[in-house]
């Protein structure tokens, strides 16, 4: 009898799991995740430190905003090629395997990284490869697990990507603009605590910060959300983690406030709407993206077929049990 029972159960779990896991789903089909916000006709930059990210950390994000039907035109700014390596190595002598960081292009990985973002992005959604971006510049943006990068050299490569006209527009007390609406990034514990993720937050808030220097009385054109880090345990959790972001998604949007101040864009369309007397509701507190069976194979093959030269054991583990695969949250930042 208890045999029976374990043998069910075993048979039942994955028929119960692949039920839960189509329940949770975000997006216009699902039944219960359609009710969360979304962004819908806006220039969205995603800003990460090394290639690989956009797929270990923000594939649910990027196939969900990459969907022609929202309107969205979605590009990638990546910091560094990822030219930092892990080599591992048995020790004869302890047994242990000692973890060596080879920095440069010491691991010749430098121009592959590059085409391998670029590849991976396409599988994600992006239109084609001119939408994604590399910088190659070691000396301000070194590729290391030990250096943190300069906020105003962050700060100053947004602004001069995105807000070309920044001097002229503080001489002459004019309302901000820039080229993109929104800005998406890590938080500031850059979920696995690396230095150039967290740098990456605080230059993208300096960026915000130089955006609206002198101009107190005009809203920011531009929006910052921030992929929220967790714990070890939700962090391998993969789909089961997604109640826990829903409620903690359900209440921020409930009860965080609208922060209007940092709301509009300078999209065509909004102008557009805004002369007509039609004003679009303020972006939401938080967004909560989470991948379907079929998305998550998606970001799954996106680093397997694309990062081929990142696949060492432990991220196979990570894009197989780890939650960033599944779920997303996202965080506005109040600037």
């Amino acid at each position: 009898m208890n045999s029976a029972f374990t043998f069910l159960s075993l048979a039942i779990f994955p028929l119960a799991l692949f039920i839960f896991w189509t329940l949770s789903t975000t997006g216009p089909s699902s039944p219960l995740g359609r009710g969360f916000p979304t962004l819908t006709n806006k220039r969205i930059c995603l800003l990460i430190a090394h290639p690989d990210d956009e797929a270990m950390f923000f594939a649910p994000t990027l196939l969900a905003l990459t969907k022609p039907e929202l309107g969205n035109h979605v590009k990638i700014l990546c910091l560094s090629s990822g030219m930092c390596a892990l080599l591992m190595i048995l020790d004869s002598a302890s047994g242990w395997f000692l973890i060596y960081q080879i920095t440069g292009d010491a691991a010749g990985l430098g121009h592959i990284r590059k085409q391998e973002l670029q590849k991976s992005a396409l599988r994600l959604g992006l239109r084609n490869e001119s939408d994604v971006f590399i910088v190659d510049d070691p000396s301000r943006f070194p590729d290391s697990m030990t250096a943190t990068w300069s906020e105003e050299n962050v700060s100053g490569l947004l602004a001069s990507a995105f807000a070309p006209q920044l001097a002229a527009q503080a001489s002459s007390q004019s309302a901000p603009m820039a080229t993109i609406d929104i800005l998406l990034t890590f938080d500031q514990s850059g979920v696995s605590y690396h230095p150039n993720h967290r740098s990456l937050y605080h230059g993208a808030r300096a960026f915000l910060k130089t955006l609206m220097r002198g101009n107190s009385n005009h809203p920011c054109p531009v929006t910052l959300y921030t992929l929220t880090s967790t714990n070890l345990v939700r962090k391998y959790i993969g789909v089961f983690d997604v109640p826990i972001a829903m409620l903690s998604g359900v209440i921020s949007n409930a009860f965080g406030g609208s922060g209007d101040r940092d709301t509009l864009s300078t999209s065509p369309s909004k102008k557009t709407q805004e002369l007509r007397g039609i004003r679009e509701p303020p972006p939401a507190n938080r967004l909560l993206f989470v991948n379907s069976v079929d998305d998550w194979l998606s970001g799954w093959k996106a680093m397997v077929y694309a990062h081929k030269s990142q696949m060492v054991w432990f991220r196979w583990g990570w894009i197989t049990v780890g939650r960033y695969m599944v779920v997303n949250d996202l965080k506005k930042e109040l600037v």
